[in-house]
């Protein structure tokens, strides 16, 4: 079996697998994911070290700093969940799975990821409920002054990016021989024992 780590190209970049608009657009996702991820954790790393900077050389912290690091753990929790879907990074229990022959884990495959698809269109259309809900209610971040229901827009989009991710492993695995846990990573596992 092959390992599972992504496929990619000599420049280190992600290569989707699918062929050409899906391909592209899968490239493109990824791209937005991998931004959004490494300025949401630098940003918040940064916030953080000013406010304890800050607080012990001019005895005053930010005012803001804690409603501002929430905004980027929504951020970083909601575009990391297509990352991970992306990079077969998810938890899964595959004694059953690992068990079956390569027909039986491809079939298994596609139902699993045709359901989380699902599952996660399902919860993008409620996390958008939530949101006009906050919306109607008016409610404003007390340090920053603007609506709460705009820090929330994040959880939509993760779902709806994940959603697609799991769409795309589905057709990925419909396509291919092989099974891939999403569109760049083939099932198996990497020997990770050197030798001695």
């Amino acid at each position: 079996m092959s390992d599972n780590s992504p496929d990619t190209d000599d420049t280190g970049d992600f290569e989707s697998g699918l062929p050409g608009f899906l391909g592209i657009f899968d490239v493109f996702i990824s791209k937005v994911e991998a931004v959004m991820l490494a300025a949401g954790v630098l940003l918040m790393a940064l916030n953080t070290c000013v406010n304890v900077v800050a607080r012990y050389v001019f005895q005053e912290g930010m005012f803001y700093t804690g409603e501002v690091n929430r905004i980027l753990i929504i951020l970083i929790t909601f575009a990391g969940i297509g990352y991970a879907a992306r990079h077969g990074r998810h938890i899964r229990m595959s004694a059953i799975f690992d068990a079956l022959p390569l027909m039986g884990r491809k079939i298994l495959m596609i139902i699993i990821a045709l359901f989380t698809s699902v599952v996660m269109f399902f919860l993008c259309y409620y996390s958008y409920e939530y949101i006009v809900t906050l919306a109607g209610r008016g409610r404003i971040l007390p340090a920053l002054g603007f609506e709460v229901w705009m820090i929330y827009v994040w959880a939509p989009v993760g779902f709806a990016i994940t959603g697609i991710q799991y769409l795309l492993t589905a057709i990925k695995n419909f396509r291919t021989r092989e099974v891939y846990l999403s569109t760049g990573v083939r099932d198996g596992y990497a020997d990770t024992e050197s030798e001695v």
